[in-house]
């Protein structure tokens, strides 16, 4: 698909997002074109105030007041359905990028995590934000200007070519010079604009990304380095601004000098045939200063236009940019609904195999088997796959070869809703929202009672800390938790399963910010939560390990060794490696 049909799809895709207002679209069309032949009958008003003013002493007073009162009518009336028009185009565009935001949130929420984890945090929520800020603009312009535009173009040559049709003839043919000048400009301004957004993308993904992780810029004394990178972009975006803006500027300029030109040529020739120097139809002083009226609104709507293509190629970048989030890939399910409301836990990986590039493989061939209520510990070194296991699990990849089951029931023809709300879940990576301290824990339950809260809450030895801040339970929390130490993030977060009391439990890393006494206090609320619950620890620190009921052994992709602590110890195997390298002195 080339260019030009790429930004036509587009074009009636956001078509489709305007249907649902349709009704308001007609009615702002209406009015609309009230407000332009109100407009359209004032030069009308004009040319015979100016007939009535025949010379000295021979002026119509009470002509000229009456035409006055009249003008003056029709301003009001033209100024009161402007308002109505511009205030439903205003209606329209801020539902019709709203229900844009809400589709492409939507989607988000929608696309499988392999997409959150191989595209830039920042570019999606530049498309959401920055992106949809912009289809706004061009929203507003085009429905602002465009129609009025066109309409006052077809009105005013009615009526000029009423006044005088060689005049009209002139005026016809030389005008559309300016509509040749700004296609042609904005013809070369889309790719100018597009590469501006992504720029733009990329620089809000930068800045997330420095903001998000200033602790880390400071501790390492990189300040000088993220700032010569972002001057580097926007740098780059500067650059692509200018040239996006210089050439869309031109259009303008270009159509006012044109416009100008048939002015000039116009009042020349009209002037020629008042005075009768030019004998072909008949023309009086006043019609001549109606038709120059004409002539002037005649050419004022291209100027206009050429603005509204300048912004609505900037509009369709964009929004060809918010498409592609919205038609990203999204999760689908093969049976929804399917498997119980609440399962047993046993569960079989069954010659597992799974890369997250194709050319890489990770998982080959693993086979385990879980039975109901046992406490499985994962371990093994950074990046042999113990993580990769859990994200199987849980179903946010997809296995490529082998299966899954629960209960004796492949978990892909189980919905994901279903599958994940039997599992209670604390990562090393904890997320804490905007609210306060009482929502963040009360998350998985919403309608949970304060005693609940409270309870869950005493059980990971968290109550303590959150009676000292300022509000309690009820203090709100800033941006991922705000002043709160890594620890006391991660017990809200442990306090989160503890209050929901899944039939499954997962815990990647789940006390790894913890000090190690209130580790030792957690595990023992761990151990009374995980009591015939199946559970999957993954750990680094085998001292949090030795009580399960089987150790999984992983390296490099596989499973090499299986079996309780003190049974792999005796082995003699990677797991005694593993532990004495933790343990020696």
């Amino acid at each position: 698909m080339n260019k030009t049909a790429r930004r036509a799809a587009t074009v009636r895709r956001m078509l489709r997002f305007v249907k649902p207002y349709g009704f308001s679209f007609v009615i702002s069309l209406v009015t609309g074109a009230v407000s332009v032949a109100a407009l359209m009958y004032i030069p009308v008003l004009v040319g015979r105030a100016v007939d009535m003013i025949a010379g000295e002493g021979n002026v119509d007073f009470s002509g000229v007041s009456g035409v006055l009162i009249r003008i003056g009518a029709v301003i009001a009336v033209s100024a009161v359905f402007q308002w109505i028009m511009t205030a439903l185009n205003n209606r329209i565009t801020y539902n019709v990028v709203r229900d844009m935001r809400r589709q492409a949130f939507g989607t988000i929420q929608a696309l499988p995590v392999s997409y959150i984890d191989s595209h830039s945090h920042g570019s999606v929520v530049s498309r959401v934000i920055s992106d949809v800020d912009v289809i706004s603009d061009g929203l507003l312009l085009g429905f602002s200007q465009l129609f009025t535009g066109v309409l006052t173009i077809v009105a005013t040559l009615v009526f000029m070519i009423r006044i005088n049709p060689v005049l009209a003839a002139v005026v016809a043919v030389l005008t559309p010079l300016s509509l040749f000048v700004s296609r042609f400009v904005a013809s070369r301004t889309f790719g100018y604009f597009r590469e501006q957004a992504e720029i733009c993308e990329e620089e809000t993904a930068l800045a997330e990304e420095i903001v998000s992780s200033q602790k880390t810029v400071k501790a390492f004394s990189m300040e000088d380095g993220v700032r010569e990178k972002f001057r580097q972009v926007n740098g780059r975006l500067e650059k692509a601004t200018v040239r996006a803006v210089f050439f869309s500027s031109l259009v303008n300029p270009s159509t006012r000098f044109v416009n100008g030109f048939v002015y000039a040529v116009v009042a020349l020739i009209g002037s020629f045939i008042v005075l009768g120097d030019i004998p072909v139809w008949a023309l009086t002083v006043g019609g001549l200063s109606s038709f120059l009226s004409y002539a002037n609104q005649y050419t004022k709507p291209f100027n206009e236009i050429s603005g509204v293509i300048s912004e609505l190629q900037n509009a369709i970048a964009c929004a060809a940019r918010v498409f592609e989030l919205i038609d990203g890939e999204r999760e689908t399910e093969k049976v929804g609904g399917a498997g119980p409301e609440r399962v047993r836990g046993d569960v079989e990986f069954r010659d597992l195999s799974f890369s997250y590039k194709k050319d890489k493989p990770l998982l080959t061939g693993v086979d385990l088997s879980v039975a109901a209520g046992q406490q499985i510990a994962i371990v093994g070194p950074t990046g042999c796959g113990k993580t990769t296991l859990i994200n199987l699990l849980m179903r946010f990849y997809e296995p490529d070869g082998g299966r899954i089951t629960l209960d004796g029931v492949d978990i892909r023809s189980i919905s994901r809703h279903r599958l994940r709300s039997n599992y209670g879940m604390v990562l090393q990576d904890t997320w804490l929202k905007n609210a306060s301290v009482r929502d963040n824990i009360a998350l998985g339950k919403p309608d949970a009672t304060d005693e609940e809260i409270v309870a869950a809450a005493e059980a990971v030895h968290a109550h303590s800390f959150i009676k000292r801040l300022p509000d309690g339970y009820n203090t709100v929390l800033g941006e991922d938790g705000g002043s709160l130490s890594a620890g006391q993030k991660q017990l809200i977060s442990v306090a989160r399963v503890m209050l929901c009391l899944p039939p499954m439990l997962i815990l990647d890393e789940a006390t790894s910010s913890i000090d190690t006494r209130t580790e030792m206090e957690i595990q023992t609320s761990f151990s009374r939560l995980m009591k015939g619950r199946t559970s999957f620890v993954v750990a680094h620190r085998l001292s949090t390990v030795r009580g399960a009921d089987r150790i999984i052994v992983m390296r490099e992709g596989d499973i090499v060794e299986s079996g309780t602590h003190r049974e792999l110890l005796e082995a003699g195997g990677f797991y005694r490696h593993l532990y004495d390298s933790q343990f020696a002195h």
